[in-house]
């Protein structure tokens, strides 16, 4: 399960920079990172448990339990944000880059976070009209079905993890069948 999040992070990631969704190297080279990263634990799980190797189960458990605990607190953190924190979060997402904004503008078709200047510069197209309606409005619709989206999912695989933890805690001292029957491992 762990290897299918993690192939799905880089998937999602190369399919935005595919499209061009997603121009900003950062977002998708930390997705691609993360997915990476669990992709390479799932695996240390499995050769652990393949091998019945005891230290390689230790550390996927307690890695697993890391990576729990941060995936629940961003899962619970997205849904319990109401809309006013939402606004206050997007406007600071806003002003602190540009290539959000660019992409933001380019594909939603709108100009400035709550106010349309003509004066200032915008790659959407419907600024050539200077008919654009600001992109606040537009990004908070999307935000928080998005957020609902996010923190539901999260809360599902989290759960998952905390089960795959306790499942490598309850079986990781248990003998090899192919072993020799008086040797413990």
């Amino acid at each position: 399960l762990l290897q299918l999040v993690s192939l799905l992070l880089i998937g999602i990631a190369a399919w935005g920079i595919g499209f061009g969704l997603i121009s900003s190297f950062r977002v998708v080279g930390v997705a691609i990172a993360v997915g990476i990263f669990l992709f390479l634990i799932a695996l240390v799980g499995l050769i652990g448990a393949v091998k019945h190797h005891q230290v390689l189960l230790f550390f996927y458990m307690i890695i697993l339990l890391l990576v729990f605990i941060v995936q629940f607190s961003v899962s619970c953190a997205c849904l319990a944000l109401n809309k006013e924190q939402q606004s206050q979060l997007l406007e600071v997402g806003w002003n602190n880059t540009n290539s959000a904004r660019t992409d933001i503008e380019r594909n939603l078709n709108c100009c400035g976070f709550r106010v349309f200047d003509p004066n200032e510069t915008c790659f959407s197209d419907c600024f050539r009209s200077h008919q654009c309606q600001p992109c606040a409005p537009i990004i908070e619709e999307y935000s928080g079905m998005v957020l609902r989206f996010v923190g539901g999912i999260g809360l599902f695989f989290s759960f998952t993890e905390i089960l795959g933890v306790w499942l490598t805690y309850r079986y990781r001292n248990q003998k090899d069948p192919r072993a020799n029957p008086s040797a413990f491992l």
